[in-house]
């Protein structure tokens, strides 16, 4: 064996230590000749395993909504409504997007017109791993981030079964200008509890979402709590002040603007 080659070789893992540090992505696979090594095949089937697991977890929507409640004191005196999409179970849910983006009739007589601007939907969506695990500690910092921003928080809608446009028809029901959704994402192979939030101005029927702005992963090693609450009400009052959300308006714009 040449010395370049052995060379070669001995730096290999320690390159491939030095990528996975910085990255939670499958990079620099351990190989055993010209095949993966053992442990790459058995962490990449847990991780299968995961995110499928995480797909058909359910929510238990009154004790995430007892938890709150004990845990938040701003929700103290704000009422948390736990509500039912159209979509009547787990199954029904996955082969019908159109029924998680509706609630049920039950559910939508509970609403009506509030003295409120912003309202905060929280859904299970495609991880309700993600909602037990991150929604309870970003909304403690987000509720008061709000209420120092001068938005009138609405009732906190709790919703199985859910996908990002029924934040909408709570919005229109309950007569909010701002719908705050925290839904649980799409699971993927790294990262099967990343919470999402969708902030839409002026929700109502027909909503794009090329108009709502989106913050992403948030979880532990992902988006820390602190910076998405501060994210998030950034452009609530983003949105607030230019009338809109969505493509059109951008961090990095907006701060210009600010500064101008």
């Amino acid at each position: 064996m040449s010395d370049s080659i052995q060379r070669e070789r001995s730096t290999q893992p320690s390159t491939q230590v030095a990528l996975r540090d910085f990255t939670s992505a499958r990079v620099s696979w351990r190989r055993t000749g010209i095949s993966l090594a053992t442990s790459e095949i058995l962490d990449f089937q847990l991780a299968h395993a995961q995110a499928r697991d995480a797909v058909k977890a359910e929510l238990d929507a009154n004790f995430f909504a007892s938890r709150i409640r004990a845990e938040i004191p701003a929700l103290a005196v704000v009422p948390v409504f736990v509500l039912a999409s159209a979509a009547s179970d787990r199954a029904t849910y996955l082969r019908r997007p159109d029924l998680g983006r509706m609630l049920d009739a039950a559910s939508a007589n509970i609403l009506g017109p509030t003295a409120c601007d912003v309202v905060l939907v929280v859904a299970d969506g495609l991880s309700a791993i993600a909602v037990e695990r991150h929604a309870g500690p970003l909304l403690s910092l987000l509720t008061p981030g709000l209420a120092d921003s001068g938005w009138k928080i609405g009732p906190v809608c709790i919703v199985r079964q859910a996908r990002v446009a029924i934040g909408d028809q709570i919005s229109a029901k309950l007569g909010a200008s701002l719908a705050v959704v925290l839904i649980g994402e799409r699971p993927g192979l790294s990262a099967p509890d990343s919470l999402g939030a969708y902030i839409t101005w002026m929700p109502g029927t027909g909503q794009t979402d090329a108009e709502r702005n989106c913050v992403s992963n948030i979880r532990t090693q992902g988006l820390g709590y602190a910076d998405a609450a501060a994210k998030i009400t950034f452009y609530c009052n983003e949105a607030r002040r230019m009338r809109y959300t969505g493509t059109a308006l951008k961090e990095l714009d907006s701060l210009r603007i600010a500064s101008e």
